[in-house]
């Protein structure tokens, strides 16, 4: 008679079984409180991402200045970043820097 009146009840009767409450325990134990949980996995997972992103980035980086020093190495290459970056002139030399409008810096107001 109870089952006429409240079918919804029979998937009740599945929550009185041992084996599937230990089973459910044993699940969320091992997804958020075990020290090798999903919470944490995830939290490593995105750890690894950014070092890994960042490796990238610092190896591109020393590739930049591996080739800086290879022009460095030069006696031209000396010369032109000390005249680029320094402002350095020979003697009885007159440099003028001509600069465009598009390679100014513009301070903005913030």
């Amino acid at each position: 008679m109870l089952k006429k009146l409240y079918p919804f009840l029979k998937p009740l009767k599945l929550f009185k079984n041992i084996y599937f409450l230990i089973l459910m325990v044993f699940i969320v134990w091992m997804l958020f409180f075990d020290a090798n949980s999903w919470l944490i996995h995830n939290d490593l997972n995105e750890d690894i991402e950014d070092l890994d992103s960042k490796i990238e980035f610092y190896n591109s980086e020393i590739s930049k200045d591996q080739k800086e020093i290879k022009t460095l190495n030069s006696q031209g290459g000396i010369e032109k970043y000390a005249r680029e970056h320094y402002k350095m002139k020979k003697e009885n030399e007159v440099v003028y820097i001509i600069e465009n409008a598009d390679s100014l810096k513009v301070k903005t107001n913030e």
